[in-house]
């Protein structure tokens, strides 16, 4: 099979065993230290995209993808639910009205936003109804006044179902202070947990024991929420359905609400990027002291190649072929270990875990009590472009330097 010869002596370099057993040390060095490198953004960007999948899952699943409220409180929610439904990105539209007050316990105080609902078709928009972990959405009913919190919150106040707090919001009065204090008696009825910052924040009563707190009509809500197909194209199909309705009402999305989180969370991904690339950028200064080595010690088969016909040309060839031997052959072991690891590591994890007899990650501390992980063969792409580029590069210098070797001076002292 036929060769070009820059082929031919550049991958016969790297397969030949060397004289000086130092260069083939740090061969065998860039080669580790590239495979390492690139495994571990491999594994670490995937671990990343597991914890914003399970955050997006979690959040956005309790928080509204879009909610259009009317500028005055509707009276008639079902039928601008069913013309939401109409628009082919819309899964499913519930009511929905917000509150934002302070719970009250023996003293006691939290902030919190309360969200009336519909608990018949609540389950429809929401993760709720499947993070009970007492009670359920149907023990909400109307005039009873019953109220499910988050974990957070019934840890914090000591609370479980059946207990009473307090609920206190601000409402406009006519009197010269302008705001006054309202307070309504809550019932405990259920306790949810997402395993997020919404334990702690969120609480969930009934559509109309929440329009009697605003003193509207019971069957008046403060607008609709929506789930959508794509949860990412909210703000577009948010002004969407604004056009579509018209005048009177107004539109929100969850990029307004949560959109920093999730900003700060793509961020933090390609900061951590960068600087595993470090690891990648090191491996490949290595090829260079590699290859620069190498060259010293082939001046004399340089120059006899050169007298023999060869090209500068052909010489850079040759020793850019033995450095992008390395930088393939590190970038290929560190994806197939990146992959196997990215998509073994919560097993990984687990067997660490039943071995040293610690939980890694404490359902009592954190949040996530797994190491999630989500492989993109997007992320496998970048990684493995970035060290094989980064290889290519570090192979010029020491190739030019190659190419201008003068056969009578590297052959004056043979």
């Amino acid at each position: 099979m036929f060769r070009p010869l820059s082929v031919f002596i550049g991958s016969r370099y790297t397969r030949a065993k060397r004289r000086n057993h130092y260069i083939s040390f740090i061969s065998l060095t860039s080669l580790i230290g590239l495979s390492l490198g690139v495994l571990a953004m491999i594994l670490v960007l995937s671990v990343m995209n597991g914890f914003q999948r399970e955050m997006s899952a979690r959040i956005l699943g309790m928080v509204p993808h879009a909610t259009i409220d009317g500028v005055q409180p509707l009276d008639d929610w079902q039928a601008l639910a069913q013309r939401l439904r109409t628009h082919p990105e819309v899964q499913a539209a519930a009511p929905l009205t917000q509150l934002e007050g302070m719970l009250s316990f023996k003293g006691s105080m939290q902030p919190i936003q309360v969200s009336g609902i519909e608990p018949q078709v609540e389950g429809d928009v929401s993760i709720v109804a499947s993070r009970m972990v007492a009670g359920s959405l149907d023990d909400l009913r109307p005039g009873e006044f019953g109220v499910i919190i988050g974990m957070i919150t019934a840890r914090r106040f000591g609370l479980s179902v059946g207990d009473k707090l307090t609920l206190i919001v601000p409402e406009v009065s006519a009197t010269p202070g302008g705001i006054t204090p309202r307070m309504q008696r809550l019932n405990v009825v259920g306790v949810f947990k997402v395993g997020a910052d919404l334990d702690g924040s969120l609480a969930l009563i009934h559509r109309a024991d929440a329009a009697q707190i605003r003193r509207w009509q019971p069957e008046q809500v403060q607008g609709v929420r929506v789930k959508l197909n794509d949860l990412y194209r909210a703000p577009q199909v948010a002004g969407q359905l604004l056009a579509q309705l018209g005048e009177g009402y107004r539109a929100e999305d969850w990029s307004h609400t949560q959109g920093s989180l999730f900003s700060a969370m793509k961020m933090e991904k390609t900061m951590i990027g960068v600087l595993l690339m470090l690891i990648v950028a090191v491996a490949a200064f290595n090829i260079i002291a590699t290859l620069i080595m190498v060259v010293a010690d082939k001046r004399a088969d340089i120059a006899i190649l050169r007298t023999l016909g060869a090209t500068p040309r052909q010489i850079m060839a040759i020793f850019m072929v033995q450095g992008s031997l390395i930088g393939i052959s590190g970038t290929l072991i560190g994806i197939v270990l990146g992959v196997l690891g990215a998509l073994n590591v919560s097993e990984l994890v687990g067997w660490l875990e039943r071995v040293t007899g610690q939980r890694i990650f404490s359902s009592d501390v954190y949040f996530i009590s797994t190491l999630p992980s989500e492989l993109r063969w997007e992320d496998v792409a970048i990684v493995a472009v970035a060290a094989l580029s980064l290889s290519f590069l570090a192979t010029l210098y020491p190739a030019w330097r190659a190419a201008q070797t003068q056969p009578a001076e590297a052959l004056r002292y043979e």
